[in-house]
């Protein structure tokens, strides 16, 4: 498939959205593997409103090939000459009665494997015993965000909203008047869809207010190497061949 429109879209809007990349059957062998994991650990968060498995490969291993199906290969061999690699997976269910929602942010930290005082390695934080940093945006202009919906998703459970073209201001300040609400875009995305993102895109979510899921698998590539000593907590290399999906 020649996905030459959605890496366009991706690089002028910050966003580009695509139906149909797994199947029935995928999805429910995926949900299955969720379900069937052991749910302990500083990776596992459970709440009324949210919950979530960080680390989604290392938790659940056999997500691997499930996942990285041949449209989606396809799909990240297209939008790139370069060899990206994972960095960053994590389970999402928003259920049914969440009265959860997100204002409108950037994401700008990375996960990674240490604490190390370097030049614009910024804002870290240390939450569920991993370290997150705000790196060079460099590599956040490089990153692609790739959100897997298990679910249908509309604007009454939660879709993303975005603000198209927002990730070519860079780093933007919650106070700052270089954006506005008027060109808000809602991101449907259809069940076995998925949704590609710009990590700098302006993007947040409502409440769910029709009793609906929205599961979502949410997966951030690269192809930078972190300045030493700092590593990626998270490094897949993508491989093309159908039998073992990662390195």
């Amino acid at each position: 498939m020649n996905y030459k429109k959605n890496k366009i879209e991706l690089e002028e809007n910050g966003y580009s959205v695509l139906a149909d990349l797994y199947s029935d059957n995928e999805l429910s062998e995926i949900l299955a593997c969720i379900e069937n994991a052991e749910q302990d650990g500083n990776s596992f968060m459970k709440t009324k409103d949210l919950f979530a498995i960080r680390q989604l490969i290392k938790n659940v291993p056999e997500l691997s090939s499930l996942l990285f199906n041949r449209k989606l290969i396809d799909l990240i061999s297209n939008l790139s000459e370069s060899q990206y690699f994972l960095t960053k997976a994590i389970y999402f269910d928003k259920p049914s009665e969440s009265n959860w929602f997100v204002a409108y942010h950037q994401d700008l930290s990375i996960s990674v494997n240490q604490k190390a005082d370097l030049e614009n390695y910024v804002n870290w934080t240390f939450k569920k015993g991993q370290f997150g940093v705000q790196p060079p945006i460099e590599i956040l202009k490089d990153t692609i965000t790739i959100r897997i919906h298990l679910d249908k998703t509309d604007k009454n459970n939660g879709a993303l909203k975005v603000i198209p073209k927002s990730h070519l201001n860079g780093i933007i300040r919650a106070d700052s008047k270089d954006w506005n609400l008027e060109n808000e875009f809602i991101c449907e995305v259809e069940k076995g869809g998925v949704m590609l993102m710009k990590p700098l895109t302006l993007h947040a979510s409502n409440r769910t207010t029709n009793g609906k899921k929205r599961r979502v698998i949410h997966l951030e590539f690269n192809r930078h190497n972190l300045t030493e000593p700092l590593a990626w907590l998270e490094h897949y290399g993508i491989k093309k061949a159908s039998t073992q999906q990662f390195v």
